[in-house]
């Protein structure tokens, strides 16, 4: 999986453009969807993290969390915009930070309390897709739209891909 930093390197106008969309109320909101216990999927609000080195999300002891503890596949989403239907979405994997000097700049810099039991998790790109409607969304009432959806997905190449490129 790629990091955030990695991902917006191999393509920085889309990884701009998922990051406007996911910060465009201020801090970082989009909805989180991880795999429960029984299959099914479970959606929560989330405040994701950009920092130079990767997306992050401050997760409190919850369902969610224990979801990801389990099974470290998600899906992020952001909100939808005010003026229009856009949207953008990132899957792949959440892995616990464990390194305390990363942990202690963001949990500094964002002032996360040390009173609340809270882990921190990198949340790596496997796909992403940003989704662009137009002026008149995604299910115009009355009128036809003037611009079809504009689609850009980026996906991380396979890693068998990568073996053979670093081999020759």
């Amino acid at each position: 999986m790629a990091s955030w930093s990695d991902f917006s390197a191999a393509e920085p106008s889309l990884a701009a453009g998922i990051r406007a969309l996911l910060q465009q109320y201020g801090p970082g909101m989009g909805y989180l969807a991880t795999v429960r216990p029984d299959g099914g999927p479970r959606l929560h609000p989330v405040s994701p993290v950009f920092a130079a080195a990767g997306l992050y999300c401050f997760l409190v002891d919850s369902p969610k969390r224990r979801d990801l503890d389990r099974d470290d596949r998600y899906a992020l989403h952001s909100y939808p915009p005010e003026e229009n239907d856009d949207e953008a979405y990132l899957t792949g994997r959440a892995h616990r930070v464990r390194d305390p000097l990363t942990i202690a700049h963001l949990a500094g810099a964002l002032h996360a309390s040390t009173e609340v039991d809270w882990q921190l998790y990198e949340l790596t790109v496997e796909r992403a897709t940003l989704r662009r409607h137009g002026p008149t969304g995604a299910l115009p009432l009355a009128v036809s739209p003037l611009l079809a959806p504009q689609s850009e997905t980026w996906r991380e190449p396979r890693q068998s891909a990568r073996s053979l490129a670093i081999a020759s």
